[in-house]
């Protein structure tokens, strides 16, 4: 993989990473490396993954509520992914990410 960065722009909700930033719209620009690029494109593949097991439990009656594994999953993968964009992105990025309270809460959790 080459290690060279390029500019990314990325739309949490929907899971998007484009390299052009009139595709659609975006929440986050990054620079990232092929390899991060594929992180970070696992990270919202399991977000997607954990949405549907959720889904199907979300309809089985007999599984208690608070019994909700994809949802905890899905908390802590987007942990991952708000962490990941915070040390890829611009400035502005990282301030949106500091003024949300994003970091802080990602760091209680480790």
């Amino acid at each position: 993989m080459e290690n060279s960065k390029k500019t990314y722009y990325i739309t949490v909700a929907q899971g998007e990473i484009s390299q052009l930033s009139t595709a659609s719209p975006w929440d986050f620009k990054i620079e990232a490396t092929d390899d991060e690029i594929i992180k970070l494109r696992q990270y919202f593949d399991e977000v997607y993954s954990a949405d549907i097991k959720g889904f199907y439990r979300a309809h089985t009656p007999y599984v208690q509520y608070h019994y909700d594994r994809e949802n905890d999953e899905i908390d802590d993968t987007n942990q991952k992914i708000y962490r990941m964009i915070y040390e890829l992105g611009d400035e502005e990025a990282k301030e949106h990410i500091r003024t949300q309270g994003l970091m802080s809460r990602i760091e209680e959790q480790e």
